[in-house]
């Protein structure tokens, strides 16, 4: 009874909001309505921005939101009579609802995100065997050599782990290609990587040929192993010594879970932070999906696997035929078939694993077009909305990852249609300049607002703008290919471990200096137009707004295409751990102050350190975590600078064997902490009024960077 008079209450309050939302008032009423719910939202979130008061913040935003769907439906689409208004008027419309609707799954799925998970229930005489798989393509010798010293080093029974290391790049069908350069590498490679897993002490497999991609390889590592659970690892995601007993114990919870996904923690810069250099200040692009909207999947039970940093159960797998290869994104299509079947999964919302993203901006366009397709793929051959076995709140969750991949289409029609009017015309938007202040003005800004409110440690103003509209150029013709023909995408590996070693700009970058260049010539029309059409200002000014919101964007993404220099593969993080250090046979006491993939940098203490050059061999001798016995590691040094008795020197680790190995991985990727803490140094909130003003200050700077590659190259010059 007190359920149904919930139920009838709730129809009954938003029968009554709907009326109120809907009844016809002036402009200024509006503009008056519009700037009391702002004031409101800017001081609930301001004094009370947990609890119930989030949730009468979002109501607020979102009854602003329904008022402009509202007009916008009723007032301002073209007449069909007018054919030429009409049809990109009603293209623009779409787009607009298109994003409405993504705000309103992603209201509903971030409300109230669940908190951070504790690490479960570890009873270690009841631990059960684990499978470790780390798939490999054409990865380096050394990066798996890092990953597979990681993985051996996780804190966990030694007779209950076996780790796999599942080679794709050495398959019998490419050591027996026709292509006698493709055989000779992967007989080398097969050979080579035998080797390392011998003197790692973990397992080799390959298969016979290379079908299904990696959910094949995967599935083939399932057929040859017996681990009652199996964690994945891509090639460059190196795992903590924490990781599996941070996981595990959920399993021991809860025998109906099938995965414990754990966030990607990238130690490199993706193109847009390095080449705007905002690796080390603000937060990177995914931390928004495994910061926040992870945590809100979880709490519909939703959240999916993402292809590594995961445990899953093989119970499960065997129930749903092992990995799922119908599509390219093997990880969330697997997810969704288990947890169609009635299983559970959860998030734990820690960095355990330390991995590498594209560093280029062709490979980062590369893995962003398989992700969309792949979501593409899925959408057509799963059918989230309506998929049985799936809870309400899971069939929306899914709807809206897969949906999100559609945003090329709706940030295409929002660069195309003020051009629509400046350059030809077409009134696609029937309003005055008046009535788009009070209600388009006052939906983006509190559209804005929201996403600051739920986003904003986590995602800058007008970042998640700028990402859409770098990906947009390339993306929209990669979606609209798998929509034509959803079976012709094929699972393409991203490359990894890249450098950068010149300033250049990026072979996919001539599409946004001719965009650019566009927007510019508009800029240009605005200006002459409200110049010989003074009756007309109000509507050509507003127009004008739009084209010159997407300038500084398309100016900004300028810098993005132009690639910075920069070899280092990763950053340094600070260890602060004692050591020795080991030159001609004498030992001095020193520090590892930071560590990266490449090398470390020391404090060493001696009275005659003076006489270590550059290029000098030396070696350090330090305590692995968990153990008593102290391990040794050569080094070259690359820098010197001494300051009395003290001296700081730069290294690079030079590996004598594949055991060294062991150590480097030990000191970069045994402590998750570090990467924790350097999360949350990046983590804060600069406000709607601080961050445009920010971005619009890295837009201009970028704007004349990019144009400056652009002019040299013209001229012949490096960039």
């Amino acid at each position: 009874m007190d359920m149904a008079r919930n139920v009838a209450f709730w129809a009954l309050s938003s029968a009554l909001v709907v009326c109120v939302l809907t009844l016809p008032v002036s402009t200024q009423t509006q503009l008056i309505l519009s700037f009391t719910i702002v004031v409101l939202i800017t001081v609930l979130k301001i004094t009370a921005p947990e609890g119930k008061w989030r949730l009468i913040t979002l109501a607020l935003g979102t009854s602003i939101v329904i008022r402009y769907v509202f007009w916008r439906t009723t007032e301002t689409i073209p007449p069909v009579s007018q054919l030429e208004n009409f049809i990109p008027g009603i293209l623009v419309y779409l787009a607009e609802m298109y994003s409405v609707l993504m705000l309103g799954l992603s209201l509903f799925i971030v409300a109230l995100p669940l908190p951070t998970r504790s690490g479960g229930t570890v009873e270690r005489d009841r631990l059960p065997k684990v499978d470790v798989f780390v798939p490999t393509y054409n990865e380096e010798y050394d990066l798996l050599a890092n990953t597979l010293a990681a993985a051996k080093a996780l804190d966990y029974p030694e007779d209950k782990l076996q780790i796999w290391l599942l080679d794709d790049g050495g398959t019998r069908q490419k050591q027996h290609s026709h292509d006698v350069r493709e055989a000779e590498t992967a007989i080398a490679r097969h050979h080579s990587l035998m080797e390392l897993c011998r003197v790692l002490g973990v397992n080799y497999l390959t298969r016979d040929r290379n079908e299904h991609a990696k959910a094949g390889n995967l599935n083939n590592g399932l057929a040859h192993s017996t681990g009652e659970l199996v964690a994945v690892f891509d090639a460059d995601h190196a795992p903590a010594r924490n990781f599996l007993l941070e996981t595990v114990g959920h399993f021991q919870d809860d025998p109906k879970l099938f995965l414990v996904q754990t966030p990607h923690f990238f130690i490199n810069p993706d193109p847009l932070e390095r080449n705007l250099q905002t690796f080390e200040r603000m937060p990177s692009e995914n931390e928004m999906f495994y910061g926040i909207i992870q945590k809100g999947l979880d709490r519909w039970n939703a959240a999916f696997f993402c292809g590594s940093a995961a445990v899953l159960s093989r119970a499960a797998l065997q129930e749903s035929n092992g990995f799922n290869g119908v599509s390219i994104t093997e990880d969330c299509e697997t997810a969704i078939v288990l947890h169609s079947a009635g299983w559970n999964s959860i998030y734990v919302d820690k960095p355990l694993i330390a991995g590498l993203q594209p560093a280029t901006f062709a490979s980062f366009i590369a893995q962003r077009s398989r992700w969309a397709q792949g979501m593409m793929q899925i959408l057509r051959f799963k059918a989230p909305m309506f998929r049985s076995g799936l809870s309400l709140p899971q069939r929306l969750c899914y709807t809206s990852s897969t949906l999100f991949w559609l945003f090329p289409f709706t940030r295409a029609t929002f660069l195309l249609a003020p051009l629509a009017y400046l350059f030809f015309g077409l009134e696609i938007f029937t309003s005055s300049g008046g009535e788009f202040l009070a209600y388009t003005g006052a939906y983006m800004v509190v559209n804005m607002m929201l996403q600051n409110y739920l986003y904003g440690s986590f995602r800058w103003p007008w970042i998640s703008e700028l990402y859409e509209y770098i990906q947009t150029v390339h993306l929209l013709p990669a979606v609209i290919s798998v929509m034509l023909n959803p079976r012709k995408p094929t699972f393409k590996v991203t490359a990894k471990d890249e450098t950068v070693s010149d300033d250049h700009l990026s072979e996919l970058g001539r599409p946004f200096f001719i965009i650019f260049g566009i927007l510019i010539v508009a800029l240009l029309v605005t200006a002459y137009r409200v110049y010989t059409e003074p009756y007309n200002a109000d509507v050509i000014l507003v127009v004008g707004g739009w084209n010159l919101l997407n300038l500084i964007i398309a100016g900004c993404a300028l810098g993005v295409v132009s690639e910075r220099r920069d070899r280092a593969s990763s950053r340094r993080f600070r260890v602060r751990r004692r050591c020795e250090l080991g030159v001609d046979g004498r030992w001095y006491p020193a520090s590892i102050e930071d560590v990266s993939v490449g090398g470390m940098r020391l404090q060493a203490y001696g009275k005659d350190l003076n006489a270590v050059s550059a290029d000098s061999l030396v070696e350090i001798r330090f305590k692995p975590h968990g153990s008593e016995e102290m391990a040794r590691l050569p080094l070259l040094v690359r820098s010197l600078h001494a300051s009395g008795e003290m001296a700081t020197l730069g290294c690079k680790y030079m590996p004598a064997d594949a055991s060294d190995h062991r150590w480097i991985a030990d000191l970069i990727f045994a402590n998750s902490s570090q990467w924790e803490q350097f999360q949350l140094g990046r983590r804060r909130n600069p406000g709607m009024l601080r961050g445009s003003i920010w971005f619009l200050g890295l837009a201009l700077y970028q704007t004349s960077r990019g144009l400056s590659y652009f002019i040299r190259g013209l001229r012949g010059k490096p960039a």
